[in-house]
């Protein structure tokens, strides 16, 4: 539990001894969750920039959105000296930056426009439940309505040799056969998938990750092509080699079921705290939902849907070519 005295009162007092004593003050609310700071001293002017001030109130401010680690930082004197210096830097540079004209730039209104929807956001979602403050009979209704999305597919581990060719592709399944303990040595020998090189123990190999069966969008994968998943599912035992190669996205893979896990349904138990932070999500979603419906019918929007057509967007190969 807090101290009874309030945290802003607490903080500020560090920066002046003995005022709250002073007959002619009394303690008056800040409106920041119920601190306060005695009346009179939040206009407390601190320092002077040109024709600006800093004052109590503001330094006071500026503690508050810190977390309790970084407060403490400013117990001693030269430390709270450096904050005020850097609210003093803060303030002359951004007043240079207006001068200069940058708050008229496109990318900072956008900034500034992000950090007033984040504390429009904060406030709509005070009051709002943590995920453990959601009633037990409330996660426990969702989870009988939505038993479904609680079942656990059985999951399959593929890995593969990609080659470029039939002949390469025959020739790595007559390897293959011949002795199954070389996958290893022909995934590096042959494949050309980037990760074909990773230095890694011979049964992971080749390893392109799980997914599960075709259908299943829970369980997709970027790396194991939609051919290559039904191949995986067809192969009855762990271990096992697709007898052709598959063909997908111009390749030709040497599929091999490297593992699998089990299906299972999850309890109550099990999926409890996930339920918990959806639920919770789900009751913020709404607030945030039901703002902008508001806003919307106040401030009726119009799209240029052909404006927006012409746009072009630049993707970098990412240095492949």
């Amino acid at each position: 539990m807090r101290s009874p005295i309030p945290l802003v009162l607490a903080l500020s007092s560090v920066l002046w001894a003995g005022c709250k004593n002073r007959p002619d003050l009394t303690d008056a609310g800040t409106g920041g969750g119920g601190d306060a700071l005695v009346t009179g001293e939040a206009a407390r002017v601190l320092a002077k920039v040109g024709d600006r001030t800093i004052t109590l109130g503001d330094y006071v401010a500026a503690l508050e959105h810190m977390d309790q680690f970084d407060r403490m930082r400013y117990e001693a004197p030269s430390r709270r000296k450096e904050l005020l210096a850097e609210m003093i830097d803060v303030m002359l540079l951004a007043d240079e930056a207006r001068e200069q004209g940058y708050d008229k730039d496109p990318a900072t209104q956008q900034e500034i426009r992000e950090i007033l929807r984040d504390a429009v956001l904060k406030q709509v979602r005070e009051g709002l439940p943590r995920p453990s403050d959601i009633p037990e009979d409330e996660v426990r209704a969702y989870f009988e309505a939505h038993r479904g999305d609680f079942r656990d597919p059985e999951r399959r581990r593929v890995s593969a040799i990609v080659v470029t060719s039939d002949a390469a592709a025959s020739a790595v399944l007559d390897a293959v056969k011949k002795n199954p303990a070389t996958w290893g040595d022909l995934v590096r020998a042959r494949s050309i998938d980037p990760q074909a090189k990773a230095d890694v123990p011979p049964e992971l190999a080749g390893d392109l990750g799980f997914v599960s069966p075709p259908g299943d969008l829970r369980g997709t994968s970027p790396t194991i092509p939609d051919e290559v998943r039904a191949a995986a599912f067809d192969l009855p035992h762990v271990g096992d080699i697709s007898p052709h190669a598959v063909s997908a996205g111009g390749k030709l893979y040497v599929v091999k079921l490297a593992g699998k896990t089990d299906p299972r349904d999850r309890t109550l138990q099990d999926a409890e705290r996930s339920l918990r932070v959806k639920l919770a999500q789900d009751r913020m979603s709404a607030r945030e939902g039901e703002l902008l419906a508001d806003l919307r019918r106040q401030y009726p929007v119009q799209i240029d849907e052909r404006a927006l057509g012409e746009v072009k967007v630049e993707v970098s190969d990412g240095g492949r070519n």
